[in-house]
């Protein structure tokens, strides 16, 4: 970049983390599209000073024609208007090229689920070493609590109460919230911390509730792969991931009657229409054993 904008986009990145309480990998993701965006313009010969609408359409455009998805074009274009809401705050610009660019319209999908009996199938698998006692506790806990891949991964021992079988959780935006957890996941994470989770500390000692094979703090990326391997062997045809259980543990307990502003809470929704995008699921479903058991369906 040439136009002296570095040191503005890293105060914009200082300001995610410190006054807007993002995390760190939003902070990243946040500077990787503003890293293609600047990358564009300088191929382009286009002077940020410059920069006009015209120039962010055309360079959204360009991404559209690179076989980019709708969700991934209009994240960009939403961290391109953060940046010169910043700027404007900062008295930098006088003016956000980016304010009048629509979004662009998304189509919802609904999530992918499991029934409970592959979730029963799943959770069935019988541990023979410390990395699968692990793996056991990992899985009970994800479909227990709904949490996301982010939150389990930074769990401490600070964060559980075995006894009262409950987990203190900072989501996005470092907000706290407290889970209970039923006496499957209590027992799964007993049993790993009690005898099976010295076995995985190295030469260092860890804070972090569930390990890797070096003593650190599991990967998303660690997470992700044991679980798709386990999915693979358990011969669970849905398109598997963290948040596949995450999904199911919401459309279940809305399935047995939990009310919808206490599953907001336990996933840690801040806008309730986030969370009613699984009572689409559970109508998916109830079409679904209409047409297939109503004799005139």
């Amino acid at each position: 970049m040439k136009d002296g904008y570095e040191d503005k986009i890293e105060s914009f990145l200082r300001y995610l983390l410190i006054d807007k309480n993002y995390s760190l990998n939003t902070k990243e993701a946040y500077a990787n599209d503003l890293r293609k965006y600047f990358n564009y313009m300088q191929e382009h010969h286009i002077s940020f000073k410059n920069i006009k609408r015209q120039d962010i359409l055309n360079y959204l455009k360009d991404l559209k024609e690179g076989q980019i998805s709708e969700k991934t074009i209009s994240h960009h274009l939403t961290v391109i208007r953060s940046f010169y809401k910043f700027l404007l705050l900062e008295k930098i610009v006088s003016d956000n090229p980016a304010k009048l660019i629509e979004l662009p319209k998304i189509r919802k999908s609904l999530p992918s689920v499991l029934t409970e009996e592959e979730v029963s199938k799943l959770l069935s698998f019988s541990p023979k070493n410390s990395y699968e006692y692990r793996n056991k506790a990992i899985l009970e806990l994800l479909y227990a609590s709904g949490l996301r891949v982010s939150e389990l991964i930074h769990l401490t021992f600070s964060d559980i109460d075995l006894e009262a079988s409950m987990i203190r959780v900072y989501g996005k935006g470092k907000k706290e919230r407290l889970i209970p957890i039923g006496e499957y996941a209590t027992v799964a994470l007993k049993i790993y911390i009690e005898n099976h989770r010295s076995f995985l500390i190295k030469k260092e000692r860890s804070d972090y509730l569930f390990l890797n094979n070096h003593g650190k703090m599991i990967t998303r990326q660690g997470v992700f792969k044991m679980l798709k391997q386990l999915a693979k062997e358990m011969k669970i045809q849905v398109n598997f991931s963290p948040h596949t259980l995450r999904h199911s543990f919401a459309t279940h307990l809305l399935n047995h009657g939990a009310d919808l502003r206490s599953i907001q809470e336990l996933l840690g929704h801040s806008d309730i229409s986030t969370t009613q995008i699984y009572t689409h699921v559970t109508s998916e479903k109830m079409k679904e054993d209409y047409q297939k058991y109503h004799p005139h369906g």
